[in-house]
């Protein structure tokens, strides 16, 4: 799911000939009819960062599954903290009882956590 029409149409083109893949525009909260996926990739929705709840998991991915997240600066220090506080959505999902995740710095200045959902 794409918010930007204009960004899930070039995406649909990237993944034209790969019939294992859809890209939707809209919501993020609009494939939940469709659970449960194989990999689900959280980029401004879902997260719980702010003041939006995480989503749950069990709801949304089969056993085996896949959610990565990003959009996180790594981290450097245990608790992670976000502007001087406990960063509350990353220990959500790093924590998860049902996910076994990992954080994994991407650059220098970005990371993303990865989890597999084990139920």
């Amino acid at each position: 799911m794409e918010r930007d029409r204009a960004r899930a149409e070039i995406a649909a083109a990237v993944f034209a000939g790969e019939p294992r893949v859809e890209v939707r525009a809209g919501d993020w909260r609009e494939p939940a009819g469709s659970a449960p996926f194989d990999l689900l990739v959280l980029d401004g929705g879902g997260q719980g960062k702010g003041t939006e709840p995480p989503l749950e998991p069990a709801g949304w991915l089969r056993l085996g599954g896949v959610v990565v997240l990003d959009d996180f600066a790594p981290m450097t220090s245990w608790p992670p903290v976000h502007q001087g506080h406990p960063d509350e959505a990353r220990m959500y999902w790093l924590n998860h009882p049902q996910l076994r995740a990992a954080e994994v710095k991407v650059t220098p200045a970005a990371a993303s956590v990865v989890a597999t959902f084990v139920g």
